[in-house]
């Protein structure tokens, strides 16, 4: 299947925003990423329009304009009705006519321009014949390919109450072909479900490009947009087509059995179609649209603001933009029949597989939900419920650690098991110096109770000045050797100051044993060497005597050998 949009994945953050807004969760994690998974997917561009990374694409088309251009034949545009909220002059504020964006087109290579509004007076016109033939008790629109995909997808049950009529786009694409023989045909609009419709229905469209692509493509070849004028009394009825109830603005309504209505965004769309696959819609025509304010709120108007990758739609500009450049001109078209305009959507795309409880039940019990009250059901995961993430972890579309509410109390869990099991002592300061946090070491250290001290300033238990300084400094001090009086206790103090999060952390190590240990063994050793010192001393005082007794003796016997000497020398 064909990849419409495309993931940046130096651009992802794994935020689960767009997983958030998918009506159809139709993103898959993989590698901290988000993919769109396309056998899912349905198109709406909610993903596109609310990435605050710019990390979804839309897939460009604009070289195979360029193609069919070069290719020989001659290359019509049917351009949507929209085009009048998305290209407005800056100076007058009003829209820009068909005759200004043909002029611009051609300079481009085109061989005309018309509205898909034409293709749109074909389409409600036999609208108006399914609803007064009375031979179906719910009619639901098919302009919108995303609403088509939707109901394969997920409602299959409501495929029999689709209008089976082309899309304005493909209409107006099959009576431009019919009127010049070997033409081709591109439509430019604000919707990217448009590019799959033209695919999966070949024929009546060659290519599709968005409004984002026109611009673009027409800023590269240095073209702009003037004003030209155009007789307002022969502006189309069906210009009213993108706004919300536009489709309905246009049609007879003669049948006053049946109720008119129309419903547009995902989620109104999806609460619809449950009514109506639960059979409790009765005699109802149905306009329906994907997207919020119908198709002037299409993703791809070309709405971003590239500096701060914004996205601005305003629904009553846009609004009063298409509906002051429509007119009250009901068009004659060319009378096709019914089966001339057949859109063959019956087929129902199947993909989700029916997993047991069982299974959902251990993926649950692997992130601590065991019990229905643990299931929180917050969504900040990307999945309105916990069955349904467990679900789609059991898909291979989610992890198990996308639960923010497990991963809190599992970090929760681990530091405080830390910080109550440590025998270090843990203080946490405000930039206030008031005790934020203290655990049970840090209170049996200092002789207090938990109660005592919390929201109070620590010059109740500390001297402050070692705090003070290390936020005045913004230097932490590790392992500093201080002496608590008060407690008669020595410690190891460590002071942080975290900046980020404003606070100051003391970590008290208790050396008071330790340094009571080597105290008391100095003071032995000092002992010892003292008494060594006298018995050295006293030893030396000995051997002095000794010496000097042996001195004494040495020099009586020299002077006796001496005397016996010269006797014996004078005889």
């Amino acid at each position: 299947m064909a990849e419409y949009l495309t993931l940046k994945t130096t651009n992802c953050k794994n935020c689960y925003k767009c997983l958030r807004h998918c009506p159809v969760k139709s993103i898959r994690f993989e590698n901290d990423h988000a993919f769109i998974v396309p056998e899912e997917c349905v198109l709406c561009g909610n993903c596109f329009v609310i990435c605050p990374q710019n990390a979804k694409e839309i897939r460009t088309d604009i070289a195979a304009a360029e193609e069919l251009i070069k290719g020989g034949n001659a290359v019509y545009v049917s351009l949507a009705p929209s085009f009048a909220a998305n290209y407005v002059d800056e100076i007058s504020g009003e829209s820009y006519t068909v005759n200004s964006m043909e002029q611009a087109l051609k300079k481009l290579g085109f061989a005309g321009v018309e509205e898909t509004a034409l293709g749109a007076a074909i389409v409600k016109k036999h609208y108006d014949a399914m609803v007064n033939a009375n031979d179906k008790k719910l009619i639901i629109s098919s302009c919108c390919h995303s609403v088509n995909q939707l109901i394969r997808k997920y409602y299959p049950a409501v495929l029999p109450s689709v209008a089976h009529v082309l899309s304005p786009m493909q209409a107006h694409g099959m009576d431009i072909k019919r009127r010049f023989p070997g033409a081709k045909t591109v439509f430019i609009g604000p919707c990217i479900a448009k590019k799959e419709e033209a695919e999966i229905y070949p024929g009546p469209i060659d290519c599709v490009l968005t409004f984002e692509e026109l611009s673009r493509w027409l800023q590269r070849k240095n073209i702009s947009l003037y004003p030209v004028k155009e007789t307002k009394s022969n502006a189309p009825l069906t210009r009213f087509f993108p706004i919300p109830g536009g489709i309905l603005r246009t049609m007879r309504k003669e049948n006053k059995e049946f109720t008119y209505l129309s419903v547009d965004g995902m989620e109104n769309c999806i609460r619809a179609l449950e009514d109506a696959a639960r059979g409790k819609l009765k005699k109802c025509f149905i306009e329906m649209s994907a997207c919020s304010g119908s198709c002037i709120g299409g993703p791809a108007m070309d709405l971003h603001e590239p500096k701060r990758n914004e996205y601005h739609y305003y629904p009553v500009r846009n609004y009063i933009a298409v509906s002051s450049y429509a007119g009250d001109n009901d068009i004659e078209t060319e009378p096709y029949r019914p089966e001339d305009l057949k859109k063959y959507m019956d087929t129902p795309v199947p993909h989700k597989v029916h997993l047991g409880e069982n299974a959902i039940a251990e993926i649950l019990r692997k992130i601590g939900k065991t019990k229905p009250e643990q299931e929180l059901n917050c969504g900040t995961c990307g999945y309105d419920t916990c069955r349904e993430k467990a679900r789609a972890v059991l898909e291979g579309k989610a992890n198990l650690f996308m639960c923010l509410p497990y991963l809190l109390e599992k970090a929760e869990s681990f530091s405080d098991t830390i910080i109550k099991n440590t025998p270090n002592g843990i203080i946490v300061l405000n930039e206030m110096l008031e005790v934020q946090q203290i655990n049970d070491a840090a209170c049996k250290l200092l002789n207090i109770n938990f109660s005592d001290i919390l929201g109070d300033q620590v010059v109740r238990i500390l001297d402050p000045v070692p705090f003070m300084n290390t936020v005045l400094e913004g230097k932490n001090s590790r392992n500093k050797g201080l002496y608590l009086a008060d407690y008669e206790k020595y410690v190891d103090e460590t002071v942080i100051y975290d900046k980020a999060y404003h606070i100051i952390i003391c970590i008290m190590r208790d050396v008071t044993e330790e340094t009571r240990r080597r105290e008391s063994k100095d003071d032995f050793s000092r002992k010892a060497i003292d008494i060594t010192d006298k018995v050295i001393e006293k030893q030396m005082r000995a051997v002095q005597e000794i010496a000097s007794l042996l001195g004494e003796s040495a020099a009586e016997t020299k002077i006796a050998l001496s005397k016996l000497k010269e006797s014996l020398a004078d005889e």
